[in-house]
């Protein structure tokens, strides 16, 4: 979805060039667009009709202010309304997940069976267990979290999530299959009580289609645990069917949120605008990987940005802090500062501090557009296989060859070549990106960041079009 709708706003705002306001006429071609652009994308019917006629209300007459042009405006009024469509009129805080009660605070897990619930409770227990959860703006620090499931039906689920808890290093309260749901949740919320935890996640069957017997046990479930967060997981990939799922479950439940897995997928992702404008609940977490610590909290503003080609800067950059050694880049900004050459020890130890931020393609997910276009062959997987070529040729080097690039002859890159299983191309390509990375090495040494910055000057029209937006 966010590709498609990026290309055909792009190619619209090209075509509105010169008009001094947005007029009826104007405007026609691009709202045709965005509806094509959101029905292709799976948004159901009643919410591409709905938000269609709010951006045409909204952007009719619009004065084009200062430098912008009539299609920057244009999406400017689309990115408010987008925002506003993901749950951004819900208020600031409201993605937030509450934990506003007295220990431990329940969080009761709904969906059908293959959404990836016990996946999102494992995510979610690690999330929470490494400090990520933030109230107001805040972080509260680290829970002691315990996970329970009440799956009795599903082969091996229990089992599932054991496992899944012990990788992401938490508590798990053994049960049994011939016990009831009912009283494993009792059964649960007595032991987290005893025991001190902060967070009881509860992980519930889930079925291949919505049923009365199933409707009639997670109600059952909720009113035994009272939960603080009902969190609603769906499948990117359902796609219009999301839709009635959404609403059977928003009906039978007091909701609080909903979970959007398999973002990363194939999906054309319109659940993620259905879900929301259905139940009226705000998205609260989005899947963006198989791995699990692939969880992201949902910020409706960002998600906007990214449908609209222009990044999310600030999520990359908080992967960046949570997960980069401070003290390390520290460490090589005063090598650098100091005169000293940059090596490929230094280039090696780098490649190991982004491959800890974590799946390469949900970080060029947030890049703006222009640079993905640029790191477009690097999407679809390549990025991981490329990065392991390069540390394999890398660890096939002696220290003394990574220290000193230039005694690397033919003799020595067919040795290396061999040792990492790559042609001697491969070795020369790598050796020929690195001469260029030391160029700008010392250019930053001679104080050239402003010339490196002009040479960029795309990022200038960027930054000025976020800043009207916001």
């Amino acid at each position: 979805m966010l590709d498609n709708l990026t290309q055909r706003l792009s190619r619209v705002v090209k075509t509105i060039r010169g008009e001094a306001r947005l007029t009826e006429a104007n405007t026609q071609e691009m709202l045709r667009e965005v509806r094509m652009a959101l029905l292709e994308a799976d948004v159901a019917l009643p919410v591409v009709r709905d938000f269609v006629a709010r951006v045409k209300e909204k952007a009719l007459g619009e004065e084009v202010v200062g430098s912008l042009k009539p299609g920057q405006a244009l999406v400017g009024v689309v990115n408010k309304e987008l925002t506003a469509l993901m749950g951004g009129d819900l208020g600031p805080h409201t993605s937030e997940l509450s934990l506003s009660t007295t220990p431990p605070a329940v969080i009761l897990m709904a969906g059908l069976q293959g959404a990836g619930k016990t996946t999102t409770t494992g995510k979610l227990a690690r999330w929470l267990k490494e400090g990520q959860h933030v109230h107001q703006g805040r972080k509260t620090g680290k829970k002691n979290v315990l996970v329970v499931s009440a799956d009795v039906y599903r082969p091996a689920a229990i089992e599932q999530l054991k496992t899944v808890a012990a990788q992401v290093g938490v508590d798990f309260l053994q049960t049994e299959s011939s016990e009831k749901p009912e009283d494993i949740a009792r059964r649960a919320l007595d032991h987290a009580k005893r025991h001190h935890y902060d967070v009881l996640i509860l992980d519930t069957a889930g079925r291949l289609g919505i049923d009365e017997a199933m409707m009639r046990e997670i109600r059952a479930l909720h009113d035994i645990v009272k939960p603080i967060e009902t969190l609603f997981v769906v499948d990117a990939m359902q796609g219009q069917d999301a839709v009635n799922t959404a609403k059977a479950f928003s009906d039978a439940l007091p909701l609080t949120g909903v979970v959007l897995t398999k973002l990363d997928g194939d999906a054309r992702g319109g659940a993620a605008l259905s879900v929301r404008h259905i139940t009226g609940k705000p998205l609260k977490f989005v899947g963006v990987s198989e791995k699990l610590d692939g969880l992201e909290p949902f910020h409706p503003d960002r998600m906007a940005q990214r449908v609209l080609g222009m990044g999310d800067i600030v999520s990359l950059v908080e992967q960046a802090q949570q997960n980069i050694d401070i003290a390390e880049a520290q460490k090589l900004a005063t090598k650098i500062k100091s005169g000293n050459k940059f090596d490929l020890n230094d280039f090696r130890e780098q490649l190991g501090q982004v491959k800890k931020m974590g799946d390469m393609g949900s970080l060029l997910e947030k890049l703006p557009a222009q640079f993905q276009q640029a790191a477009g062959q690097l999407q679809s997987g390549q990025a991981e296989k490329q990065m392991r070529r390069t540390e394999g040729i890398l660890n096939s080097m002696t220290p003394a060859e990574r220290a000193k690039p230039e005694l690397i002859k033919a003799q020595r890159k067919r040795r290396i070549a061999m040792g990492s299983g790559v042609p001697v191309q491969e070795v020369n390509r790598l050796l020929n990106q690195f001469e260029q990375m030391q160029g700008m090495m010392k250019q930053m040494q001679k104080g050239g960041m402003a010339k490196m910055m002009r040479a960029m000057g795309g990022m200038k029209g960027l930054a000025k079009l976020g800043g009207k937006m916001r």
